[in-house]
């Protein structure tokens, strides 16, 4: 598997684990104290890093940091919006589709010639 693909999906899986780490726990651990949750969401985030830190060092092998970062926020926001919609129950806004179109411009910036 290639560079590319392979940073991307560490990204992903990574973005998933990240996103519960910061807000799953308000709809999972409301009844638990905010430092017991806090030691929780570390356990998730220290997993995340392990995930996160080899996949920037893989895509900075083939990416410019700058487009590292740029799809960083696009599978950031991927990832967020479904979790949103489905795991907390917020409801659809097209808002969420003009960010993504705004970050599809920000991509285009970072990755023309």
């Amino acid at each position: 598997m290639g560079a590319y693909i392979r940073t991307v999906l560490m990204l992903i899986v990574s973005n998933c684990l990240m996103t519960y780490a910061w807000y799953g726990h308000l709809k999972s651990m409301g009844g638990k104290s905010w430092f017991v949750t806090a030691l929780v969401s570390w356990g998730i985030a220290f997993f995340e890093y392990m995930i996160m830190v080899p996949a920037n060092r893989i895509g900075a092998t083939v990416y410019t940091v700058p487009q590292l970062k740029i799809v960083q926020e696009v599978i950031s926001l991927s990832v967020f919006v479904p979790f949103a919609l489905f795991y907390m129950g917020c409801t659809w806004k097209w808002d969420y589709l003009w960010a993504f179109v705004c970050l599809l411009g920000a991509v285009y910036f970072m990755f023309r010639g």
